[in-house]
């Protein structure tokens, strides 16, 4: 089975993301590496850099969606909006899933993630 090790956002002005990322993370990189900076957020990594062929907000930011786990999807999703975050969805249940919450927010590069409850994964 593989394992998923990190999430790379490209952007053509990356420290406005690392800016932010480092507020909605409430700390700073853990590592940079020449114009790239990363941090462990969970098992897993998110790390921001440049690319020559990004330029401005993403045209389709529901193509890909990252999910922040948190049991406080409400306090969070308020203490993001405040930072800047741009509210997509305000938490919801989804029908499937009664127990579980999500809401969506998108980042200055106009990203799409979403805050969600923990879940169980099946493997």
């Amino acid at each position: 089975m593989l394992n998923l090790n990190s999430i790379i956002i490209f952007s053509e002005n990356p420290k406005v993301l690392v800016d932010f990322y480092k507020k909605v993370l409430q700390k700073d990189p853990g590592w940079t590496g020449g114009e790239f900076v990363g941090w462990q957020a969970g098992s897993g990594y998110l790390t921001i850099g440049p690319h020559s062929k990004v330029h401005g907000k993403s045209t389709n930011p529901e193509r890909l969606m990252f999910f922040f786990e948190t049991k406080d999807v409400a306090g969070e999703f308020t203490r993001l909006k405040g930072l800047g975050a741009t509210v997509v969805a305000e938490p919801y249940q989804p029908g499937e899933e009664p127990k579980m919450w999500l809401a969506t927010l998108a980042d200055p590069d106009g990203n799409y993630f979403q805050l969600v409850t923990p879940m169980k994964m099946v493997n």
